[in-house]
């Protein structure tokens, strides 16, 4: 099982969601929460913190754990850990993305996200 780590990050009332524009043919061109795989020694804070970083050009500050939700793809099962992050600064820049987009926590299914991402979403559309 591979843990990945993404990220909450809400700004004006509205949550960000990234365009995968890699990967299998499962996530490739789907929404997800921003994030990846830790690197040895990493706590899973640092790991979000430093993939929006790498991902997205955004300093962020992980606060909160929000939950987990496993998935099992062809070649591997995912267990994908969501934190809640501090905007602290930055413009986005997109490096493992297409686009971007901040939308309202309603919306967030409307999208076509990438499996593992579908039951945060949908427990991000229940929480304050």
């Amino acid at each position: 099982m591979v843990t990945v780590v993404a990220a909450l990050i809400e700004k004006e009332g509205k949550v960000l969601l990234a365009r995968r524009n890699d990967g299998n043919e499962k996530v490739i061109g789907k929404w997800e929460f921003p994030g990846g795989k830790a690197e040895p020694g990493e706590t899973e804070e640092e790991t979000v913190e430093r993939e929006v970083q790498e991902e997205l050009s955004l300093q962020v500050k992980a606060k909160e754990y929000i939950g987990n939700s496993v998935y099992k793809y062809p070649n591997r099962v995912v267990n994908l850990k969501l934190y809640r992050c501090e905007y602290l600064a930055g413009t986005i820049h997109l490096e493992a993305h297409s686009e971007y987009r901040w939308v309202t926590k309603n919306a967030l299914t409307d999208y076509d996200l990438v499996p593992a991402d579908i039951p945060l979403a949908q427990k991000v559309k229940q929480i304050a």
